[in-house]
């Protein structure tokens, strides 16, 4: 019996910018692809759509910001909001997966890679969707 890879698209959703990554399920890894820039709190929807046409997902995994306490916070709204829209457009399921310090891990892992101060949006999806991806694996 073979096993086939599916593929994942996974978002850290900022009000300004929102970083994309890809991954697949046979090794549980993700890439990080680009950063997009949001307008007056709009994500470019061309281009969320185009690498969705390009990458072809499964499913689509959006980073849900919560406080250290586990609550909410008005970006977390926000990015339920963005979850909704990408499903309501996209007509993909849409997962979320809590993103607490994924911003700092992408911090690290630039620094470590030598790429300090650089934008750390896409590394933070990176991170997002290979939580999800290995928390789907030991499901």
């Amino acid at each position: 019996m073979s096993v086939s890879a599916q593929t994942y698209l996974g978002f850290d959703y900022g009000t300004k910018r929102i970083g994309v990554a890809v991954g697949q399920t046979l090794t549980a890894t993700a890439t990080a692809l680009v950063t997009l820039s949001a307008r007056n709190h709009k994500p470019d929807w061309d281009a969320i759509g185009a690498l969705i046409a390009q990458w072809q997902p499964a499913a689509l995994v959006v980073g849900l910001p919560l406080n250290m306490d586990g609550s909410e916070n008005d970006l977390t709204r926000r990015s339920l909001r963005f979850s909704r829209q990408l499903h309501e457009r996209f007509r993909l399921d849409v997962h979320t997966m809590d993103e607490r310090l994924s911003s700092v891990e992408a911090g690290v892992r630039l620094a470590q890679n030598g790429r300090r101060g650089g934008r750390v949006d896409d590394v933070a999806a990176q991170i997002i969707l290979e939580n999800w991806l290995n928390q789907r694996g030991t499901e």
